[in-house]
């Protein structure tokens, strides 16, 4: 068994490499998101409620491949959560890599509602662009 020699850690360090790696979060996240909300309807993609003003602050980018360095400009590996639907997709995620199902050859599970059902033939000729 080898015994490692403890260290003290200086509070004033940890706390200063914290706040680089929220503030590069932050930096990072606002990038997609602007592009995301740009890119999609103000809708949450699993249960379909509708976000405008100060409550689309709960409408988050949510990383198809869990990937957060994944941003493809044409918004590929993004689709917008509600927070709720976000965490429990997160959520499922957790519990699927605990079962070792790794969701791979299986159907997703949906809520039964597109929330962009239709939308394609709403836009018409502009879809194909």
């Amino acid at each position: 068994m080898i015994r490692r020699k403890k260290t003290k850690i200086d509070p004033e360090k940890l706390a200063a490499i914290a706040a680089r790696a929220r503030g590069y979060q932050e930096n990072r996240s606002k990038g997609y998101r602007e592009k995301a909300l740009a890119l999609f309807p103000h809708v949450c993609a699993r249960c379909g409620k509708e976000f405008e003003g100060a409550a689309m602050r709960e409408l988050t980018v949510h990383h198809k491949d869990h990937n957060h360095d994944n941003n493809p400009p044409d918004g590929s590996n993004w689709e917008l959560l509600c927070l709720y639907c976000h965490d429990d997709e997160h959520q499922d995620a957790v519990e699927r890599e605990s079962s070792g199902n790794t969701g791979l050859g299986t159907t997703e599970v949906t809520l039964g509602h597109n929330a962009f059902e239709g939308l394609k033939g709403l836009l018409g000729d502009k879809a194909e662009e």
